[in-house]
């Protein structure tokens, strides 16, 4: 409970706003319960950039790693990320992000994150034998292309961005995805194809 609704402050308000006096009243509770949980501020702040890293981290990861018979299906497993909350948080991301620039500790943490999740994706490239300099560039562009709209926040039409998905892919591997990959990364999203 307590995690939650710092978690909820540091997306409305910052880091600045996680404080243990604001979150009780929003709770309803009393301060003192807040040290059933944890020790101090530092802790709770240390238990979201856990959850983050568990979450945008761990599942970038992971759908990096999927199993997939071609790059195109590969990528289009990662692109789930981009379009399911639960899989990686976008206003988390840039909560962290925003934290980052204040805070050298937390910029080191979120390269280390970066870095991690560019090494996935650019795994995923050498399993499907691109060389290694073109996988890491390729992961990076892929990569940062997806930071970019985290930052810039761009209020684009499902129906718009789903129009787009086959020339990511293929900007991405320099292979056009199969129709029958199409649809099965639609039906994942419950969205037609455009």
């Amino acid at each position: 409970m307590w995690l939650d609704a710092a978690y909820e402050s540091l997306l409305e308000g910052g880091v600045e706003s996680v404080r243990i006096l604001p979150l009780a009243k929003k709770l309803n509770l009393s301060r003192t319960s807040f040290y059933w949980f944890f020790t101090d501020r530092e802790e709770l702040l240390a238990a979201l950039l856990s959850r983050w890293k568990s979450t945008n981290t761990g599942n970038w990861i992971k759908r990096a790693e999927a199993y997939a018979d071609s790059v195109c299906e590969a990528v289009l497993n990662v692109f789930d990320c981009w379009f399911d909350d639960t899989l990686f948080d976008a206003r988390f991301e840039a909560a962290i992000r925003s934290w980052a620039q204040q805070s050298p500790d937390i910029a080191r943490e979120a390269a280390d994150d970066d870095e991690r999740r560019v090494a996935a994706l650019t795994d995923l490239f050498r399993r499907f034998d691109y060389a290694p300099l073109a996988a890491d560039v390729r992961a990076r562009a892929m990569y940062f292309t997806q930071l970019g709209y985290v930052s810039t926040q761009p209020n684009e039409d499902m129906a718009v961005r789903m129009s787009r998905i086959a020339e990511y892919v293929e900007v991405f591997t320099s292979v056009r995805p199969e129709e029958r990959e199409l649809q099965r990364f639609f039906a994942r999203r419950n969205l037609g194809a455009s």
